[in-house]
């Protein structure tokens, strides 16, 4: 029997749309994969502050650009900030919050003025050689990690002796937001950078604050509130600051009475 033109046509243009369909498919992968912290990062350029002293620290290959803010303290604070958050924009916030305590503000590797490229294992390797040089300085270190910050402050209370922990507007894991981001796609084999900040809350019995922004349009309200339940029973607190956003909640008079009250 002659082969039908019309159905030999509809068969190739059914499999040409197929090996078009997974060679898109792989290239969105490829893409997601070796672009990925191009997605996550977004460094900050290098800026001159007058009200702060500048601190040059040493950290596995990066020299890290601190900010440090307040008298000589036995308590200090250390903030880990946003995934594009000038830190030392919150200079003047923290000098008025904490006329007494010393506080040192960090550039991640990469932001700025830090040299380097950032990354979870970096970013983590950095926090505990800035928890060390501060704490050689401080009796009681507190630690504050907005965002992006707020994994790494997680995992530096498992690591390291953190007097009090908060966490503003933070996520359970950056792994779990990338998954409903891109559903298709099989993330936790392409993500390198992952964040599991629920996985290591299990271990954290200080005193910790979560501070949750009421329109958080990053981090999805689900996020925070799992972070929250992975604490163990009584250990964590949760706030929500009325009105603010991911964005905007450093803004708000709350917001910092929040960070008062508790540290």
């Amino acid at each position: 029997m002659p082969s039908n033109p019309i159905l030999m046509n509809i068969k190739y243009l059914a499999a040409t749309l197929l090996s078009l369909s997974v060679l898109f498919y792989v290239g969105a992968c490829a893409y997601l994969y070796f672009g990925q912290r191009a997605l996550l990062y977004f460094p900050t350029p290098d800026v001159d502050v007058s009200n702060a002293t500048v601190i040059a620290l040493e950290s596995d290959g990066a020299t890290l650009r601190i900010w440090q803010l307040g008298p000589a303290s036995e308590n200090a604070v250390i903030y880990f900030g946003g995934n594009a958050e000038d830190v030392s924009q919150n200079i003047p916030s923290f000098i008025q919050a904490f006329p007494e305590r010393s506080v040192y503000l960090v550039n991640y590797r990469g932001y700025g003025g830090s040299t380097g490229v950032p990354t979870e294992a970096g970013l983590f390797t950095d926090a505990l050689a800035v928890f060390d040089f501060v704490q050689a300085k401080h009796t009681s270190v507190a630690v504050v990690g907005r965002s992006l910050g707020s994994g790494v402050a997680v995992y530096l209370a498992t690591a390291r002796d953190v007097k009090k922990l908060v966490l503003v507007t933070p996520y359970d894991s950056i792994e779990n937001i990338a998954r409903k981001q891109f559903p298709l796609f099989p993330i936790s084999l392409l993500l390198q950078d992952k964040f599991t900040s629920s996985l290591r809350a299990k271990s954290i019995t200080i005193p910790t604050r979560l501070i949750l922004a009421e329109n958080d349009e990053v981090i999805p309200r689900e996020s925070s509130v799992a972070l929250a339940a992975a604490f163990p029973p009584a250990t964590a607190t949760v706030n929500v600051v009325t009105g603010a956003t991911h964005n905007s909640i450093g803004m708000s008079d709350d917001y910092w009475m929040l960070l008062r009250q508790f540290l």
